[in-house]
């Protein structure tokens, strides 16, 4: 004899039965169900319907399953924050330090010019710019200047930064893209570009010719961390010497201090430029990390501009030597870092530091309907973008990156190819090797490219 449970869906009574001889080999308890009357119909029904009347239903629900995927691309994208984390590096506000106090700013900044002058252009649209071509046609407001200045000396120049890590990969072609647009889009007699490093790249065949050809618009550096962070904070600090938070070392912490240090605009090694950036210096600014408003990662480095000893650095020298380090892989002295600031500039009534929208630089960083078309990707068939616009010369993908926006922003695929005729060819890349061999400097570049 032995017992085992039936399931009775009408009372849930327990039941048992003998066993049967040929159920002894069964390991598991035997189950039944006792169902109404009504239940058992529906069933015997259910089980009356033709085999291919079942499969039919089966592709039904699995079509009505997978249409949505058919029809739209999902993008779901879930953060998870630490609330004592939030609570304590974003949510509470601490008063500025004294680095705004007029006794306190540099000689190096000029507070009237900087701060209080008005302002030609208008970068801050005021509203989220995620509808249609709004953000690019917002960035077509923005007018290049109408007299440039004339040749300057090295060290009156707009220094322009970038970095490039020695042991991540050599410096090649690939890199070098950057180096032409920058040569074929800023003013050469006004700018000059320093390519910053862990390392010696003096002796890099790419960059030796780049040097001959603008010997005042291009300069090699190796970042030294403890002269860039004279004057602030965090000179002599063990923080210049964390070794586990290599992403804010080689990355957020360097562009702070070469722009404190010279002043300029940073500009990441993963971007080409489209536009002279010249009629934006007047603010200094960092850039808005997408169109989905971020709550707690708003803002972006990858292209900013700061004055030489900018009060504004030196109040996120001070953040970031009274907050709780960075933690392992993230952004907490890069894009948190930037709304810390933001947020204690404005609690404090000192006005802020302008943001560039999104489509400035980095046009990627949006809705499908309106993103820039990815660079790694062939051109689509029918030859067109978005809303109807063409890409072919021209079209209106090309008035977008000739006028409107100022960079195109890669984010570190280095490995991907540009497809051959794509619109990152055809549109930027042929254009910039074409317009270096007709500049000052072009019988020794015609050579070369």
């Amino acid at each position: 004899m032995r017992r085992s449970w039936v399931w009775d869906l009408s009372g849930y009574t327990r039941m048992s039965r003998r066993r049967s001889s040929s159920d002894h080999h069964n390991r598991l308890p035997s189950w039944r169900t006792v169902a109404s009357p009504r239940f058992s119909a529906g069933f015997a029904r259910a089980r009356s319907i033709p085999l291919k009347w079942k499969i039919l239903l089966l592709l039904l629900v699995i079509l009505l399953l997978i249409s949505p995927i058919l029809i739209w691309e999902p993008h779901i994208e879930i953060s998870i924050y630490d609330r004592k984390w939030v609570k304590e590096e974003v949510e509470d506000l601490w008063p500025i330090s004294t680095c705004f106090d007029h006794r306190r700013i540099s000689p190096h900044y000029n507070i009237t010019k900087s701060l209080l002058a008005p302002k030609r252009t208008q970068v801050h649209a005021g509203l989220p710019l995620r509808l249609g071509m709004d953000c690019y046609n917002f960035a077509g407001t923005v007018h290049p200047d109408e007299h440039p200045q004339g040749w300057l000396p090295p060290d009156q120049r707009t220094h322009y930064h970038t970095y490039w890590r020695t042991d991540l990969a050599p410096f090649s072609e690939r890199q070098e893209w950057l180096l032409k647009s920058f040569f074929a889009t800023q003013n050469v007699q006004t700018s000059r570009l320093i390519l910053w490093s862990n390392g010696d790249l003096s002796g890099n065949e790419v960059l030796q010719k780049w040097l001959k050809w603008y010997p005042d618009a291009f300069v090699l550096k190796v970042v030294d961390y403890e002269q860039l962070a004279q004057g602030t904070e965090l000179a002599n600090s063990e923080l210049l010497r964390v070794k586990d938070t290599k992403a804010w070392i080689d990355g957020d912490l360097v562009r702070l201090l070469v722009l404190w240090a010279y002043g300029g605009v940073w500009v990441d090694m993963d971007s080409l430029l489209t536009r002279d950036l010249s009629p934006l210096l007047e603010h200094e600014f960092v850039t808005q990390w997408d169109c989905y408003d971020k709550l707690y990662v708003p803002f972006n480095g990858a292209l900013m501009n700061f004055h030489k000893n900018s009060p504004y650095l030196c109040e996120a020298f001070h953040i970031m030597t009274t907050s709780s380090p960075p933690r392992q892989g993230t952004t907490d002295w890069g894009a948190t870092l930037y709304l810390k600031l933001w947020r204690r500039l404005v609690a404090s009534s000192v006005r802020p530091f302008s943001v560039l929208p999104w489509c400035f630089s980095d046009g990627r960083s949006c809705r499908l309907d309106n993103r820039l078309p990815d660079p790694f990707q062939p051109d689509p068939r029918n030859g067109e973008w978005t809303f109807g616009l063409k890409m072919e010369e021209g079209g209106g993908l090309d008035r977008v990156l000739s006028s409107q926006v100022f960079s195109v922003h890669l984010h570190n695929q280095w490995t991907k190819p540009f497809p051959k005729g794509g619109w990152v060819e055809r549109l930027l890349l042929r254009r910039y090797d074409q317009k270096l061999q007709r500049s000052p400097s072009g019988r020794k570049i015609r050579r070369t490219l």
